[in-house]
């Protein structure tokens, strides 16, 4: 499924959405990060995942999402959000969603750099 910059510009409005982006850290340093966002990059993702709630709450800053908690994947294009969330499907989670914007759609209409 694909969530809608409309959507993701709502996710402030509801707690229990996770919006994650897999982007790189160096890269959010050079751009920004789309509001209400967690980093979990992409090559962490299946481990951060599987991990216990205790170890991805010290890590991420936030609980754990239940398996069939609403989870939308962004990075820079679109490509590397995909790609995560066939990663959490092979693990076990449900209620997926892929920014198909991601950082360029959202910078584009939000007038950031990109």
């Amino acid at each position: 499924m694909d969530a809608t910059y409309e959507q993701v510009k709502d996710v402030p409005n509801h707690p229990e959405i996770y919006l994650i982006d897999v982007r790189n850290p160096e890269e959010l340093t050079a751009t920004g990060s789309i509001p209400s966002s967690l980093n979990v990059p992409l090559p962490e993702l299946e481990a951060a995942l599987k991990s216990d709630s205790e170890e991805f709450e010290k890590k991420y800053g936030r609980a754990k999402p239940a398996n069939d908690a609403n989870i939308i994947f962004t990075c820079r294009s679109g490509r590397r959000a995909q790609e995560a969330t066939e990663i959490a499907k092979a693990v076990g989670f449900t209620n997926l969603s892929v920014y198909r914007g991601s950082w360029l759609e959202w910078a584009e209409k939000e007038g950031l750099p990109q």
